[in-house]
C-alpha cells in the first residue's frame, strides 16, 4: 500500500465532515493537491457512505485511467478491485468495486438508466463527485443538472461534490447552495516569459526552438503543450530528427487516443533517468502528474468543441486558451522544484480570464435528446442552453424521428439514444435494413467523423469511402494518408461491434448506396437538381446550394451532402456530399413527398403567391398557378418566411434594435428579474408565438409598419417587465443641464452586454461627482465627453477621477478654441448647462 501525504491532506476530515451535515460541496484544490486521488478514499469510510460506491466524472480518458490506478496503488490492490474505472469501450470494475472512475457519457447513462442511482441500500451510489468541473464540458454541466434534480426529487441523501482547480467558486457555491472549501498546493515558484516567434514561423517550429533551447538552458523534463496530435506528430518527426537534442533525451507524446501501455509510459518516471520532452494536448494540464517536469512550452492554444455549421457537428477547433489555463499550465513547472514557463505567444495578446462553458457555443441536439429522454426541461443549469440553439436541435430531432411533435421521444428516439453517438449518426446507424448495410453505415460513421484522409480536394464521399476500401485491401492510394485510413478502419471496426454486426463491410458498393444511408444522418441537407443548372441543388431546409465546377458529382438528380458551407450571400457551397436514389428515398421518407395547394413565398417579389405545388420537404419538384391566396395561410406563409430569410429581414429602426439591447443587457445584469430572451436567436425560435399574430390580413412583407413590429415584439414583456425595463435601463436620462440625453445600449458579438454608453457635452455635467449608473445601481455608464461643437473630448467610467486629474488638462486646450462656453476652475460648484455664455460676457 503506498502511502503519501498531500497538501489536501489535512483537509479531508473537514471535507467528510462537511459532507455529513449538507449533501453538497464545492472543492477548490489547485493542481498537485491531491483533490483526484485523496478525496474519494476518504470518502469511502463515511457513515454516510458504508456500503455504498462513490462514483467520480472525470472528464478525460486518460485522467480516469491514471486516477483509478493511482487509488488502487495506494489501496495494495489491482484496478478493479475496490477502485475500478469506466470508459467508452473499456470497463474495469467489479463486484468488490466502491469507487468508480467514469467520463462523460457513462455518468450521463447511468443516471438516465437508474435516476435513484441504485437507491440508499448496499450497491447504491452515495456521492457523485465532479472532477475538473472549470473544464465546462456539456456532458458535466448535463451530469450536474441531472444530479441535482435527482437529489431533489428522488434521493435527498445524495451527496454531490464540484471540485476544480480553477473556478469561480463563490458564483458555483452561490448556485448550489453550498460550503465552499479551499486547499493549499504544492508547488514552487515558476518564472514565466514569452518566447518571442520568428516571421511566418509555425508553431510547431517556433515550439522546436524553444524546445531545444530550453533542454540546454534548464534541468528537468520539458512539457511541451500543442493543440492536437497532429501538431504533436509534427513537431516528434522534427525533434528526432534534430541533431541538437541531447543523445540520452527521449520524446513521448500524450493524448487521449494513445494505447494505455503507451499513456502509462508517459505517467511513469523514466527507469534509466534519462531527460524527456512530453508533447501532450490539454490532457496534462490537470488531473495527471507528469514527474521530473522542470520547463513548460505553452502554445497557447487547444482544440476544444465549437459547432460548424460546415458538418451540422460540434468539431474540435484550435482557439486561444484562457488566461485560467494558461497559469494552470504554467503551474506544471513548478510541481517538483523550480521552474520555468514559457509560452508561445506575445506578452500584449490577452486571454479570457475563464474557460467559456461548452453550452453556449457548442451544437446542443445531443442534449436535447436526453432533456426528452429525462422527461423534463427544468434542469437547474449552472448556465443555461441558449434557446435558438436549443430549438434548432429540437427541430433537427423531430426530422430525425427521434421527438413526436408533443416533444416527447419516440420509440427510434430511444433507441438512438442507446448507442451513445450524436443523433444524427445514430439515425443512420439504425436506418441499415440489413447486416451489410450495417457495416456500409459503420464505414460511415467513423468517415463523418473523422479528419478528412484524402490530401487532394474533391467532393464526393465515394471517393474516400473507395480508399477505406482500398486500404483494407493492402493498397493505400497515392493521395491518401495511411495513419488517417487505420484510424477510420479502427472506428469503423467499433461501430461493426457496438451494433452487434458479423458482417463484412463490403468491397464495392453501387453508386447511390452511400447516399442512401446517409440521407437519415442529414434529412436537412438532402437536395434536387435545379431544372436550369446542373450545378445548383435546392436542399431540404429551403437553401440553395452549388457544387465545384469541377465537381465529380455535376448532374446528379439528388445528393444529400454531409458538409457544406453556408455563405452569408448567394449560394451555400457543397463540400462533401453522395448521390441518393429517388426511388428508395420514395421508399424511406413517403410522408416528406406531398401534394399541396396554398400561399407560398415569392423571394423575388417578396409577396406571397398561391400555388399548387409537389414538393419534398422544401424541394419544389412540380408547381403551377392556383389562384388568390387564402388569408387563413398568410399569416403562417409570412411567418416561415422570415425564419428563412431571418429576424434582419423585418423593418428594424435603431429605436427597435436599442430597445432591444436594452431588454437584453438588463437580463444579464440583473437574472433575478426573468426577463425573457429577445436576442435574435430566440426570436427565430420564437416567430409562430410573437410574430405571426402581427401577420394577420397581410399578404406581404413589407406591409408590416415599423409600429406593428415593435408592438409584436414588445408583446413579449408583460407589464410589470416593461416597468422594470423603462426604470432599470432607461432609454434616455436627465443630465445635470436639465436636458434629457440618449444611452446607448449594445452586445459584443459574443452577446454578452456592453457598458451603455452616454454622450454628452461636458458643461452638461458641471456639479455631478458621480457617474450615472443603471440596472439598480450594478453598472456604471460609459461617458463620452464632447465638446461644444459635439467632438469627443474623453471617455470615462470615472467622473470624480476625470474632474480631479484630467478637467485642468482639457480645460487649458479647449478654452481658446470655445471661448463662448464655461470652463470654470471649478466644476464641482459651476452650474451646468447646454448653452453658451451670451454675448458680451
Amino acid at each position: 500500500m503506498e502511502s503519501a501525504t498531500f497538501p489536501i491532506s489535512p483537509l479531508l476530515p473537514a471535507i467528510a465532515d462537511s459532507l455529513a451535515a449538507h449533501p453538497r460541496l464545492v472543492l477548490e484544490a489547485p493542481p498537485g493537491a491531491g483533490k483526484t486521488t485523496q478525496v474519494p478514499l476518504a470518502l469511502l469510510h463515511a457513515a454516510w457512505a458504508e456500503g455504498r460506491r462513490i462514483v467520480m466524472l472525470e472528464p478525460r480518458r486518460v485522467a480516469a485511467r491514471s486516477a483509478a490506478a493511482f487509488m488502487a496503488r495506494q489501496l495494495g490492490e489491482a484496478v478493479g478491485e475496490t477502485v475500478g474505472y469506466r470508459i467508452r469501450f473499456e470497463n474495469k470494475v467489479g463486484p468488490r468495486t466502491r469507487i468508480e472512475v467514469v467520463t462523460e457519457g457513462i455518468l450521463t447513462r447511468m443516471i438516465q438508466d437508474d435516476p435513484e442511482l441504485g437507491g440508499t441500500g448496499p450497491g447504491g451510489i452515495a456521492a457523485l463527485l465532479f472532477d475538473e468541473f472549470h473544464e465546462r464540458h456539456l456532458a458535466a454541466d448535463l451530469g450536474l443538472a441531472l444530479a441535482l434534480d435527482v437529489q431533489a426529487q428522488l434521493r435527498e441523501d445524495l451527496r454531490i461534490v464540484v471540485m476544480s482547480a480553477t473556478l469561480d467558486g463563490q458564483r458555483l457555491a452561490d448556485f448550489l447552495d453550498a460550503p465552499r472549501m479551499s486547499s493549499e498546493g504544492r508547488s514552487f515558484p515558476v518564472q514565466v516569459a514569452h518566447y518571442p516567434a520568428r516571421r511566418e514561423e509555425s508553431i510547431e517550429a517556433q515550439a522546436r526552438r524553444a524546445t531545444t533551447e530550453a533542454l540546454a538552458r534548464h534541468p528537468g523534463d520539458v512539457l511541451v503543450f500543442l493543440p492536437g496530435q497532429r501538431e504533436i506528430a509534427r513537431l516528434q518527426a522534427a525533434l528526432e530528427a534534430a541533431a541538437a537534442l541531447p543523445a540520452d533525451t527521449e520524446v513521448l507524446a500524450l493524448h487521449g487516443e494513445l494505447p494505455v501501455e503507451q499513456q502509462s509510459r508517459v505517467l511513469q518516471p523514466a527507469p534509466d533517468g534519462r531527460r524527456r520532452v512530453v508533447l501532450a494536448t490539454n490532457v496534462a494540464e490537470s488531473s495527471v502528474t507528469l514527474p521530473g517536469v522542470r520547463v513548460v512550452i505553452d502554445s497557447g492554444l487547444a482544440r476544444e468543441p465549437r459547432f460548424d455549421p460546415n458538418s451540422g457537428f460540434s468539431r474540435l477547433d484550435a482557439v486561444a486558451i484562457s488566461q485560467a489555463s494558461a497559469d494552470q499550465r504554467a503551474g506544471r513547472a513548478g510541481r517538483v522544484a523550480e521552474g520555468w514557463a514559457w509560452r508561445l505567444w506575445p506578452e500584449s495578446q490577452r486571454l479570457e480570464a475563464q474557460r467559456r462553458p461548452e453550452i453556449a457555443q457548442v451544437e446542443l441536439t445531443g442534449l436535447a435528446l436526453e432533456l426528452a429522454s429525462w422527461g423534463s426541461d427544468a434542469l437547474r443549469f449552472v448556465d443555461p442552453p441558449p434557446p435558438g440553439a436549443l430549438a434548432a436541435a429540437r427541430e433537427l430531432l423531430q426530422r430525425l424521428g427521434a421527438l413526436a411533435d408533443s416533444g416527447g421521444l419516440t420509440a427510434a428516439g430511444k433507441r438512438m439514444l442507446a448507442l451513445g453517438t450524436h443523433p444524427r449518426l445514430a439515425a443512420m446507424l439504425l436506418a441499415a435494413r440489413d447486416p451489410r448495410e450495417q457495416a456500409l453505415a459503420a464505414d460511415l460513421a467513423a468517415l463523418v467523423e473523422a479528419r478528412d484522409p484524402l490530401r487532394s480536394r474533391g467532393d464526393a464521399l465515394a471517393e474516400r469511402w473507395r480508399a477505406l476500401a482500398a486500404f483494407r485491401g493492402g493498397h493505400t492510394p497515392a493521395n491518401a494518408s495511411r495513419t488517417a485510413l487505420a484510424a477510420i478502419d479502427a472506428a469503423a471496426r467499433q461501430w461493426r461491434r457496438r451494433l452487434r454486426c458479423d458482417a463484412t463491410p463490403p468491397d464495392t458498393v453501387e453508386a447511390h448506396a452511400l447516399g442512401d444511408l446517409l440521407a437519415h444522418a442529414f434529412p436537412d441537407r438532402i437536395a434536387a437538381r435545379h431544372p436550369a443548372d446542373p450545378l445548383r441543388y435546392q436542399l431540404a431546409n429551403g437553401r440553395m446550394a452549388r457544387l465545384f465546377d469541377d465537381s465529380a458529382l455535376r448532374g446528379e438528380p439528388w445528393l444529400v451532402a454531409s458538409e457544406l458551407r453556408f455563405e452569408a450571400r448567394g449560394d451555400a457551397l457543397l463540400l462533401r456530399a453522395a448521390p441518393v436514389d429517388e426511388a428508395r428515398l420514395r421508399e424511406d421518407f413517403p410522408q416528406r413527398f406531398v401534394e399541396r395547394e396554398g400561399a407560398v413565398w415569392d423571394p423575388d417579389r417578396r409577396a406571397l403567391v398561391a400555388r399548387r405545388e409537389s414538393r419534398f420537404d422544401r424541394i419544389v419538384l412540380d408547381s403551377r398557378p392556383a389562384g388568390r391566396v387564402d388569408p387563413a395561410q398568410a399569416a403562417q406563409a409570412l411567418t416561415d418566411a422570415v425564419r428563412e430569410l431571418g429576424v434582419s429581414a423585418l423593418p428594424w429602426t435603431d429605436a427597435l434594435r436599442q430597445w432591444q439591447a436594452r431588454a437584453s443587457s438588463l437580463r444579464q445584469w440583473m437574472p433575478e428579474l426573468a426577463l425573457p430572451d429577445v436576442g435574435d436567436g430566440a426570436l427565430a425560435a420564437t416567430l409562430d408565438a410573437w410574430l405571426r399574430p402581427a401577420f394577420a390580413g397581410k399578404t406581404r412583407l413589407d406591409a408590416l409598419s415599423e409600429e406593428e413590429l415593435g408592438q409584436a415584439l414588445k408583446s413579449s414583456l408583460d407589464w410589470n417587465a416593461r416597468q422594470h425595463l423603462d426604470r432599470f435601463a432607461p432609454a434616455r436620462i436627465v443630465v445635470p443641464s436639465g436636458m434629457e440625453r440618449r444611452i446607448d445600449y449594445a452586445l459584443d458579438d459574443g452577446g454578452v452586454a456592453r457598458p451603455p454608453v452616454l454622450a454628452v457635452k461636458l458643461q452638461e455635467l458641471f456639479g455631478l461627482a458621480d457617474t450615472p449608473r443603471v440596472a439598480d445601481g450594478r453598472v456604471p455608464v460609459l461617458l463620452h465627453l464632447l465638446s461644444p461643437g459635439g467632438k469627443p473630448l474623453q471617455v470615462t467610467g470615472d467622473l470624480k477621477g476625470f474632474w480631479d486629474r484630467t478637467y485642468p488638462e482639457v480645460k487649458k486646450e479647449m478654452k481658446g478654441r470655445y471661448p463662448r462656453h464655461p470652463w470654470p476652475d471649478d466644476p464641482w460648484s459651476a452650474t451646468a448647462t447646454h448653452r453658451a455664455k451670451p454675448r458680451g460676457t
